[in-house]
């Protein structure tokens, strides 16, 4: 066990990273790979022994298992996607049965119940024990009781969170009052999905991570204001260290922040005993000290990035400032955002699958605001607690600032990115690339230009749908979302999936901007959790729904969101046309039917799910949300010959075979998410229709699909891989 730990951390691509982008200015001396590669191993084997002790800890034997359960919270309590809490936690003991446990192991713990907890705290609570692949826990505690708190926050804890909760509550709201926080703490909890993708985009998220940059504004401006109070320079620097490890706590100690803190602690040192700060070294003692300190930093993707965005202010923003033939300060203007974007490319790329040309001049244009916001908010936050109307004038200051990066994230985000779905590929793509710009650095005028021009034609070429589309499906993970085109921007929309940034992504590059029907199958999150993201600057007219509520947290949310669209429930014998199509209620009936035999999730609510077939004169569709064995049957005479089927259940295994035969489909659409725990979609479902002669595309494996049709014979076109036709007669 603990070789396999070791040998899984050493190859840990993060690690292969650093290794082949900082080795590059050296080359490979030996004496520097000797010491790379010591370092390697040092911090494999500090990996493989807390690894190890997770793997043998008592609570991973009580996987499915219910427990009573203490601990001590880690992290602040976080609002999901899903409308769930989520928050680590050192588990101290546990009871199961009439054995008791006693250890000391980090956990997950997921509830339904908003809580306001502050690290430190111990709970008290009731919880099924369920295996996570989070690789820093030992395993996921799903609470569904209420959680009986044991201690109370500590005084130091407590006047940090009034400060985190002062800055939240005066920050205002919108766009610009969720970016105040995140840029000062790192608080992002008040920053809707849709502004993250948008930040994401636009090359911005590092602006809500604290990070060195934060450090080093807060730590100047601490070191400027320590000399009104101290002569001597060795006392304010000794304050300047003892504020900034208090900043470190309050904006709680994420890999960035200690990354930065541990680099942080040298410069001072450095300065203090007045010998010479060089930075690079203090990033080698930095990245020594986090790893050493908590060794799942070493694999965590933000730590990387902080590490390498570093490392190319430090390394590659001199050299390109010196050689812009441009003004010498627009010159050092554009030097740190392309050193760092060209250093954080090849995982940026890994993990989002895009990179974002248009990143650069967003930074550019977000830097002026930065250092107005991150002290000014500072201020704000810390007087917080004791001087609220002060706090509100400062917030109002720093507003503007804030407005202006938000409308640069927006007008960013807009522009197209260069997608690499591959992320292991991608990651050996632009790594090359940097290694291949470094190599030929005397001629990097004519590589650059050369890269750009590549970089830019491929984002235009690969662009999704591209061109004219009668049917799309989104990819929105492990959820439905189907889009049928009405022209000039008009859509009718089945189902939203379960995340709101990726529907809003998905009818932003469709070009969607009204809905003049939108049909929620059914009211499971994974069909209905998107629904903010649709209606982000759309307006839906008519809300087809079934006649099952439940579950009922998210049909209330729902129809909260919809309280301003004309809501209709549907049965079974509605036909009615909208813009030439036609549309035919198969399912449900009237009332919510119970069946004997239910395989599958036996589920009520899947099995009220709208069925229904769709059709014009160049194409016809069925679909029906999660419908099961026992109501596809049911509708089986109802049904008939059509050119694409959305299959149920996202392809689960449990389908009715005479329901499939008859509709004799000439394209399967399963909308599913990759590697989702289910095992959808099912092999023997696509062995099936595969036997039919029904060609399957699925959006784990294709990405979103448009499909062009005319007279019936289909073309499809995929946002992951190539163009591929099908044609049928």
């Amino acid at each position: 066990m603990w070789t396999g730990a070791l040998l899984q951390s050493a190859v840990s691509p993060w690690r292969i990273c650093f290794a082949a982008i900082i080795a590059i200015p050296f080359g490979f001396k030996k004496a520097r790979f000797l010491v790379l590669v010591v370092a390697i191993l040092v911090g494999a084997t500090a990996m493989s022994i807390r690894q190890a002790s997770l793997e043998q800890s008592s609570i991973v034997k009580h996987f499915d298992s219910q427990i009573d359960f203490t601990a001590q919270v880690i992290t602040d309590p976080n609002q999901t996607s899903s409308g769930k809490y989520s928050f680590t936690a050192r588990l101290l003991s546990f009871d199961i049965k009439d054995e008791h446990f006693a250890l000391r192991v980090a956990v997950r713990i997921i509830t339904e119940q908003r809580i306001d907890l502050l690290p430190g705290q111990s709970v008290r609570a009731h919880a099924r024990v369920i295996q996570t692949n989070e690789s820093r826990v030992a395993a996921m505690l799903i609470v569904d009781k209420d959680f009986e708190v044991l201690t109370a926050p500590s005084r130091w804890a407590s006047a940090l969170g009034a400060i985190r909760t002062g800055l939240r509550s005066h920050s205002g709201d919108g766009d610009a009052g969720s970016l105040i926080p995140g840029m000062v703490l790192g608080d992002t909890s008040k920053q809707t999905a849709q502004f993250k993708d948008q930040m994401k985009r636009s090359g911005l998220t590092h602006l809500v991570a604290v990070s060195g940059a934060n450090f080093a504004i807060v730590s100047s401006f601490v070191l400027w204001g320590m000399q009104f109070l101290f002569r001597r320079k060795s006392y304010r620097i000794i304050a300047t260290a003892i504020a900034l490890s208090c900043f470190i706590a309050l904006v709680r100690p994420s890999p960035s922040v200690l990354r930065a803190a541990a680099m942080a602690a040298v410069l001072l040192s450095a300065l203090a005993t007045k010998r010479a700060t060089d930075s690079l070294p203090a990033l080698g003692f930095a990245i020594v000290a986090v790893v050493l300190g908590d060794p799942w930093q070493s694999r965590d993707a933000g730590f990387a990035l902080s590490v390498l965005a570093t490392a190319g202010l430090l390394l590659f923003a001199p050299i390109i400032e010196s050689n812009l033939p441009t003004h010498k300060k627009l010159a050092g203007a554009l030097a740190p955002p392309i050193a760092a974007t060209v250093f954080c490319s090849p995982i940026l790329v890994a993990l989002s699958g895009y990179l974002s040309p248009m990143s650069i001049i967003a930074n550019l244009l977000a830097a002026p605001f930065v250092g107005p916001i991150t002290i000014v908010g500072f201020i704000a936050a810390v007087i917080s607690p004791f001087a609220p109307a002060l706090t509100s004038i400062l917030m109002y200051i720093i507003r503007a600032p804030a407005e202006a990066i938000v409308g640069i994230a927006h007008w960013s985000s807009g522009f197209p990115v260069l997608t690499i779905h591959n992320g292991k590929i991608g990651f050996a793509i632009v790594a090359m690339i940097v290694m291949f710009v470094w190599l030929f650095k005397k001629s990097w005028r004519r590589s650059t230009a050369i890269l750009l021009v590549v970089i830019l034609s491929l984002t235009w070429i690969q662009r999704w749908p591209s061109g004219d589309w009668q049917i799309a499906n989104c990819d929105v993970g492990q959820g439905d979302s189907m889009v049928i085109n009405l022209q000039h921007g008009q859509a009718i929309v089945i189902d939203v999936g379960p995340d709101p940034a990726a529907e809003n992504k998905c009818l932003r590059n469709l070009g969607i901007t009204e809905v003049p029907l939108l049909i929620l199958s059914h009211f499971h999150a994974d069909h209905v959790g998107g629904l903010s993201g649709l209606l982000q600057s759309r307006k839906v007219e008519q809300v087809w729904i079934s006649n099952n509520l439940q579950p009922l947290l998210e049909s209330t949310n729902a129809l909260s969101l919809l309280r301003e669209s004309e809501i209709v429930t549907v049965q079974k014998g509605l036909v009615s046309q909208i813009a030439g199509i036609q549309f035919e209620v198969l399912w449900p009936e009237n009332t919510t039917r119970d069946f004997q035999s239910m395989p599958g999730d036996g589920s009520q609510i899947n099995n009220s799910s709208i069925a229904m077939l769709i059709s014009t004169p160049d194409w016809s569709i069925f679909t029906a949300g999660d419908l099961e064995p026992p109501a596809q049957h049911e509708i089986l005479a109802s049904v008939r010959k059509v050119d694409i089927y959305k299959v149920c259940h996202h392809g689960s295994k449990y389908q009715d075979e005479e329901l499939m035969g008859a509709l004799s489909a000439q394209l399967a659409v399963i909308s599913v998410g990759a590697k989702n725990s289910y095992g959808h979609p099912a092999p023997e479902t696509i062995a099936f229709l595969t036997r039919l002669g029904t060609q399957v595309v699925r959006t784990d494996a294709d990405g979103a699909l448009a499909i062009t049709a005319k007279d019936h014979h289909l073309r499809v076109r995929k946002s992951k891989g190539t163009i591929r036709l099908f044609y049928w007669s």
